[in-house]
């Protein structure tokens, strides 16, 4: 079958280090608000500020990163990222064990983590573009897409139970070591990896920190994309801690059937990742585009109908469903067409671009629903996410554009 198509043994490897990180993570999924709330006893005010500030600063961090990983080999660069989110983690259960864990250290640690996934992610990208055929991308990341749905399926509850059999930081430690499984992996990647050419070394400037940006910007159907996936992202995931408070608090919602209407709708993205690449060989990649961009939309409203008892469980998991399907046909549609339309020498700087973009519209969105459910309720919140996302498919590419092979950027 097409979709099984072997991609050889270095990607096997690298997939694999990816697979292993993220069931890590799946497992560790909210462990430092966890570890916040459990050990240091922080409030929401508090949990709200680890939730946005670490992140926040961790892209502000990455922003720098982008030139000096664009200019290096980029498995070397994977393998310092996962070593330093390996010893960024490994701090938290330490600092429990001497009772010296604070507040400050889950915020610096937040930042360092979302810092080094940014580079982790334009570094393995850049790598993936060399490393596998064009043809064969979109396979590619629908495997990486499977996997990561997969891993939110199952990990957090495991996790939720490692927590009561072993402590708060017992998710914590599994993360962290998930880190050094995945260096690990990498280094056993065999083959020299091309290093970038001597006219690409130049120092660190000003234009280069933007030249992800300048890419994107200039080039009308990745900005549409970027514009879109920007608000999609920050409004659906805006509308994650408004639905908790509304489920949890005022519909009395049990813990365990709140976990199970967001996991077991996960395993709707082995389903849509899988369909990827049949469905662009047989409809094509605008269809994609325009079509499943839309679907993925249209559904965040049905959250507003959600009520107490079964039916309103039935609810959120078949919105949930529906949203995850989508998503999970769409972005690795998505990723392959980035890296396509990304020459070489820029892929790592319009990657990490791509995600501190998406990171900081996640945290504006996220904030502003905060407000408004705060002076209204979480289901007015709620409604408005659900109809703003309704016009974010006129966004979308409206033609067809084939990949271009260089930009108009000069090598910086």
């Amino acid at each position: 079958m097409m979709g099984r198509r072997a991609l050889g043994r270095r990607f096997g490897w690298l997939w694999a280090a990816y697979a292993v990180s993220a069931y890590g993570s799946g497992l560790g999924f909210g462990a430092l608000p966890l570890v916040a709330v459990l050990v240091l006893r922080a409030g929401p005010a508090e949990v709200s500020t680890l939730s946005a500030v670490g992140p926040a600063v961790g892209a502000l961090i990455a922003v720098p990163f982008a030139p000096w990983v664009e200019f290096r080999r980029k498995r070397p660069v994977m393998i310092a990222m996962d070593l330093a989110r390996f010893a960024a983690m490994a701090t938290i259960p330490v600092a429990y064990a001497f009772g010296r864990l604070g507040f400050a250290q889950l915020l610096v640690v937040s930042a360092v983590v979302a810092a080094a996934r940014i580079a982790f992610g334009a570094a393995s990208g850049a790598y993936l573009k060399a490393l596998v055929r064009p043809e064969d991308l979109i396979i590619a990341n629908a495997r990486f897409e499977s996997t990561n749905w997969s891993s939110i399926a199952v990990g957090p509850p495991l996790g939720g139970a490692a927590i009561a059999l072993f402590g708060p930081v017992a998710t914590v430690v599994a993360d962290a070591l998930s880190y050094l499984l995945s260096a690990l992996g990498l280094t056993a990647i065999r083959g020299r990896e091309e290093a970038p050419q001597a006219g690409e070394r130049s120092p660190v400037r000003a234009r280069g920190l933007l030249d992800g940006w300048r890419h994107i910007m200039g080039d009308a159907a990745l900005r549409a994309l970027y514009l879109n996936n920007m608000l999609v992202s920050g409004l659906i995931m805006a509308t994650e801690p408004l639905l908790a408070v509304l489920l949890l608090r005022q519909l009395g919602f049990p813990p365990w059937q709140y976990a199970l209407a967001f996991a077991a709708p996960c395993l709707g993205g082995l389903v849509g990742s899988r369909l990827a690449h049949r469905v662009v060989a047989r409809y094509g990649r605008h269809l994609v585009f325009r079509t499943v961009g839309t679907l993925r939309a249209v559904w965040l409203i049905g959250l507003v109908l959600v009520r107490p008892g079964v039916v309103g469980l039935v609810t959120v998991m078949a919105v949930e469903l529906a949203i995850i399907v989508n998503m999970s046909l769409y972005t690795p549609v998505l990723a392959a067409y980035r890296l396509e339309r990304t020459p070489k020498h820029l892929v790592a700087r319009t990657l990490t671009a791509w995600s501190i973009g998406q990171q900081a519209s996640i945290a504006l969105c996220t904030a502003l629903g905060g407000l408004l459910a705060g002076v209204t309720s979480p289901r007015t919140a709620i409604t408005a996410a659900g109809l703003l996302i309704l016009a974010t498919p006129l966004l979308l590419p409206r033609q067809d554009r084939t990949p271009r092979p260089e930009s108009s950027l000069s090598r910086a």
